[in-house]
């Protein structure tokens, strides 16, 4: 049975919840995405991994969910990724945690904040990158094709709004996480709002401040995997192959980059997640990379529904 627990980031505390696997497991710590919480997508991911033995954790990022955070729904890089550190050391501290043997496990804008996180730290045994986002301007460039003109100046402007009202001490101006096409929102592609409310908790709200826009033009960790592959850390990466909102071909230069092993998925940015045809496909193929990774017993083979390519 799961568990909530708190922990600091920078004097701000964090929810977390654990989901306790067996005595002196690795255990893995999970990175959402943008606007995400902990409870909107994740704990299916995490109870799979509990369920074959691993410890896993989920938290949310200051300012969102059940974390606290001034102003709310804010999204900084910085601050995203120092929670991630700080709930690494709280993750490795738990009891019947093995804490020499850390897997970072991040989806969508977690996909490469744990890459970037994994890069700077000796504790991290594995990384496994769902759906990644590690390019913004590449993310960007995407966009520029599925989204007119028009919408994608009008997100812009009030991207810039924003980050002027918060520099005059005011508050953020906030836009619809996800909203329908021809719609405000950080996220406006057909089926992205279905596909995102079908996985939301309670805690999640479809709000974010508008200048997101603005900083996620700013994320590029492709150094971080360069990195990641002279260390040698074993890494999975998992591309939707006809992803709209992560760039697949981004994914892949980093992948390449920090010599990862591939899947492929014949499927959009939501595929991977629960309630869709590849998660469970998603999941079988991590905890088959996992136990290789981590030196765990085999299990049988991972079902079949995609690629492997190194």
């Amino acid at each position: 049975m799961s568990t909530t627990f708190d922990f600091t980031s920078a004097g701000i505390r964090c929810a977390a919840t654990h989901f306790p696997g067996e005595d002196g497991a690795p255990v893995v710590v999970l990175a959402h995405g943008l606007a995400g919480t902990q409870d909107a997508g994740m704990w299916p991911f995490a109870e799979a991994y509990a369920a074959a033995g691993l410890h896993a954790v989920t938290f949310d990022y200051r300012c969102f969910g059940a974390s606290d955070g001034q102003p709310r729904q804010v999204v900084s890089l910085a601050g995203q990724l120092a929670d991630l550190h700080a709930a690494v050391d709280a993750a490795r501290r738990l009891p019947g945690v093995d804490p020499d043997r850390v897997v970072l496990w991040g989806a969508s804008l977690g996909g490469g904040h744990v890459v970037s996180a994994a890069a700077g730290r000796t504790d991290v045994a594995a990384v496994v990158s769902v759906v990644p986002m590690v390019d913004g301007v590449a993310a960007a460039r995407l966009a520029a094709k599925h989204h007119a003109p028009a919408q994608l100046l009008a997100s812009t402007s009030r991207g810039v709004a924003s980050a002027l009202r918060r520099r005059a001490g005011r508050g953020p101006a906030m836009i619809p996480v996800v909203a329908r096409p021809g719609e405000p929102g950080a996220l406006t592609l057909p089926g992205a709002y279905e596909d995102y409310l079908a996985i939301a908790g309670p805690t999640w709200r479809n709000e974010v401040a508008a200048d997101v826009v603005l900083e996620l033009g700013t994320r590029a960790p492709l150094k971080a995997a360069a990195r990641l592959g002279e260390q040698g850390v074993p890494w999975l990466v998992q591309v939707a192959d006809f992803d709209r909102s992560a760039p697949p071909h981004a994914a892949m230069k980093a992948a390449v980059a920090g010599r990862a092993e591939v899947r492929h998925y014949p499927g959009d940015h939501f595929d991977l997640f629960a309630g869709k045809p590849f998660h469970e496909p998603a999941v079988q193929h991590a905890l088959h990379f996992l136990r290789r990774a981590l030196g765990l017993a085999p299990a049988a083979a991972p079902t079949s529904g995609a690629q492997a390519v190194r």
